[in-house]
């Protein structure tokens, strides 16, 4: 069992904080050499703090955990929900639960004792599975916009997805963010410590060339990519729903009845809403992730003095991404909720309405039954 590791400056705690102590006097010897002198110019930070932080990435741990656990139980148990489609949301929740339960534990550990003490290489391992998994929800999330895309936009014309075409995407997924992430552990940039010693991440403070040119490569194929790919489709899908709509609007009105809503009309609607889904999830992961890729532009183009705070929040608001996936499903999806209504009865606040009565019901097996004009 791990004890209380002593160090040669505990005895200062009694007299407070600042004087001529700093962050990285608590580092332990072992770890000295991966962290950056840009660190040794701030105090050490207040232990309510780190217990602050601890809670947070604690319970941010255990709902990620069970939520995203739930999410893969759900869509891989409910035949209704296992389609060619839904595989990418199982790899997303898969990827999700597999941050915080990497993520979670080694941080609450570290806030305990105020500093690194798992060794330097958990350290790099610790950074390199947040990239990995983080690399693997952005592109699980490019390749779900591109399946809206081709269902929504391009309609009947479309190759439809299957599952053959679904798992090689996954596997491609996995082995970008594998080749990516996996960079750092071979001289090209490395994993070192955040800024209050409790987490680890890319260096974004080497100010050689080899080091930032990492930085600048790897967010434009995991940040920058993903994003313009997604925008591009979304656009498209926005135009497509639009003039689907008006459509609608100005048949109805030559027939002058109140609407047109076949049972094929109520699937477009039903694939409009599933995109409606995508769209918050992807944006939730751009406005988790930007504040982190933001500390690492101005580490790498030194723009302003970054803090040891200023840092681990934005790690760790990039970390709690992975929270907020199962809340969007469980709030929007609703074959997801009917299925989680049956299983778990206690977690759902207001009943589903039956499939027949659910405009939406059809939304995720549409895309394998039937391809919808746009």
């Amino acid at each position: 069992m791990m004890g209380e590791p002593s160090f040669p400056w505990s005895v200062h705690r009694s007299g407070g904080f600042g004087g001529n102590l700093t962050v990285v006097d608590k580092v332990l010897p072992d770890m000295l050499h991966m962290v950056h002198p840009h660190w040794y110019q701030f105090p050490p930070m207040n232990p309510l703090w780190h217990g602050l932080l601890g809670f947070v990435i604690g319970v941010l741990g255990f709902v990620s955990v069970m939520g995203n656990g739930m999410v893969i139980n759900i869509f891989c148990g409910a035949k209704s929900l296992r389609t060619p489609s839904n595989l990418l949301v199982v790899n997303l929740a898969f990827s999700d639960f597999l941050m915080m339960f990497t993520m979670s534990a080694p941080m609450v550990i570290n806030c305990y004792y105020e500093t690194w003490v798992l060794g330097p290489l958990f350290c790099e391992l610790y950074g390199m599975f947040g990239s990995l998994f983080g690399c693997a929800s952005i592109w699980t999330m490019t390749f779900i916009a591109l399946d809206r895309y081709n269902v929504i936009v391009k309609g009947l014309s479309a190759k439809p997805l299957t599952k053959k075409t679904a798992m090689l995407r996954i596997l491609l997924i996995w082995a970008m963010a594998g080749v990516w992430t996996a960079a750092p552990m071979f001289g090209w940039n490395r994993y070192v410590p955040e800024g209050n010693m409790t987490a680890c991440g890319t260096d974004y403070l080497t100010q050689s060339w080899l080091s930032k040119s990492y930085i600048l490569v790897y967010s434009f194929f995991v940040y920058f990519l993903p994003l313009f790919t997604i925008i591009y489709s979304y656009w498209f899908i926005v135009q497509a729903v639009a003039a689907h709509e008006k459509s609608m609007r100005e048949q109805a009105k030559k027939m002058n009845v109140a609407s047109l809503r076949s049972s094929e009309a109520s699937q477009t609607s039903a694939e409009c809403k599933l995109a409606k889904i995508a769209l918050m999830t992807i944006t939730l992961w751009f406005f988790a992730w930007t504040p982190y890729l933001v500390t690492n532009y101005t580490g790498i183009f030194e723009g302003a003095k970054i803090s040891p705070l200023a840092t681990i929040w934005c790690s760790l608001f990039a970390k709690a991404n992975a929270v907020y996936n199962p809340i969007v499903y469980g709030i929007s999806h609703p074959k997801y909720r009917q299925e989680l209504q049956r299983r778990y009865p206690s977690l759902v606040c207001a009943p589903e309405p039956d499939d027949t009565t659910s405009a939406a019901s059809g939304a995720t097996s549409v895309g394998e039954e039937k391809q919808i004009p746009a």
